[in-house]
């Protein structure tokens, strides 16, 4: 029996921060696990040789600054993991191993405001069907990340604001996936699954404090602090799009006047161009023909750019972050929003949290959330349950 404080818990306990290490950066060279978990070398070598000799880890020879070094990734047996992200036209599915690579993904269009339990039907079936064409099991699942585009409540674990989704009113995500998949899952927002997936797989790698700016039907923000998502006690915090911009602009969806979402999003920005070009018009149609050249769509996009730098500079003077990545169908404006972002924030913030920080478009795009749900399961998958062989046991929330 192990006890506190004896040889074999402290090596169990390496053990698990080993793993631990691995687990959230995907793949680590042996110098990096050491110097992020503050092991020795001799520690750390001896660890992995135990981890790969039990199946746990598998050990590649790579290259570290010109110099030969051995790459460390969880087994790809060892069990996979599944991302679902809900946005309001599409459903996306992944799954992915625990050495980060995703093994199936595919995106259908869905409307899924219209009925939760609709959309809840075709993500059981997507699912099924992509776990199914990598040639594993339910069995082989350790968890569910959820994305659904607005925010959870953290005490009811249903969603905050049913103007959001007007069908899921009552709905509790990560219940009803989870009793129908028969697997645990956790849910969170769209933005903070963006943030996750674009620090572990995007622009935000190598980076401890960020902030994912998501403009689409809404606007939110993913905040990272400290290498962590800072979601506050109550899973609203990021909810960058209700700042008020003017008392007396129009009327947002929470009530109050003249907020940054309604400056910003889809449903107020398109309006200004449907006599121009017509009432089709969509974020990512705008958004090429500024691309090609379109006055009043440069126009529009650069407007949106200097209103969402006035929020990234309210961002900037409270959080001072290093880098804010632009998401959503916007950030494929490139310099034509990223430009009056920087702009604004130069004007607003405080300089010296301006002078820090970068402005940078997501290199997922319309992944990042899918991605940062992989991201969350693969964060919440216990480092015992891996070295002891053992997938936690399936039950619903």
């Amino acid at each position: 029996m192990e006890t506190p404080g004896s040889q074999s818990s402290l090596h169990r306990a390496n053990l698990e921060r080993v793993v631990r290490a691995v687990r959230l950066a995907g793949s680590l060279t042996q110098a990096e696990i050491a110097r992020g978990t503050g092991l020795s070398a001799a520690t750390v070598s001896n660890i992995v040789r135990e981890l790969k000799d039990s199946g746990t880890v598998q050990v590649t020879p790579t290259s570290s600054g010109g110099r030969r070094a051995r790459s460390v990734a969880l087994s790809g047996n060892a069990g996979i993991v599944v991302g679902v992200d809900f946005g309001h036209s599409h459903l996306r599915v992944a799954v992915g191993n625990l050495a980060h690579q995703v093994l199936a993904e595919q995106s259908e269009p869905i409307d899924v405001d219209a009925s939760a339990s609709q959309g809840f039907d075709r993500a059981e079936q997507l699912v099924g069907r992509l776990i199914q064409s990598t040639g594993s099991g339910p069995d082989k699942v350790i968890g569910v990340g959820l994305g659904v585009p607005g925010p959870i409540d953290v005490e009811t674990g249903a969603l905050g604001s049913t103007a959001i989704l007007p069908g899921w009113s009552g709905i509790n995500p990560r219940q009803e996936l989870a009793e129908r998949l028969r697997m645990p899952v956790q849910v969170d927002n769209d933005a903070n699954l963006g943030a996750l997936g674009e620090l572990v797989w995007g622009s935000g790698r190598g980076v401890r404090d960020l902030a994912y700016i998501k403009v689409a039907s809404g606007v939110g923000a993913g905040l990272v602090i400290d290498g962590r998502i800072y979601r506050g006690p109550g899973g609203t915090a990021g909810e960058i799009g209700h700042i008020t911009l003017d008392e007396a602009g129009p009327v947002c969806r929470c009530g109050n006047r003249g907020c940054l979402e309604t400056f910003t999003a889809a449903r107020y920005v398109l309006e200004l161009l449907r006599s121009s070009h017509g009432p089709d018009l969509t974020m990512p149609r705008m958004v090429q023909l500024a691309r090609e050249g379109d006055p009043g769509c440069r126009r529009v996009i650069a407007d949106v750019g200097r209103h969402v730098g006035m929020g990234v500079a309210s961002l900037c003077n409270i959080l001072n972050p290093s880098r804010v990545v632009l998401g959503g169908d916007l950030a494929e404006a490139g310099e034509l929003v990223l430009s009056p972002i920087r702009e604004s924030v130069a004007r607003y913030a405080i300089p010296s949290a301006a002078r820090r920080l970068s402005v940078v478009p997501g290199a997922l795009g319309a992944r990042a959330e899918v991605l940062g749900a992989l991201a969350l399961a693969l964060s919440e998958v216990g480092d015992s349950s891996l070295l002891d062989g053992n997938i936690p046991a399936v039950a619903p929330a």
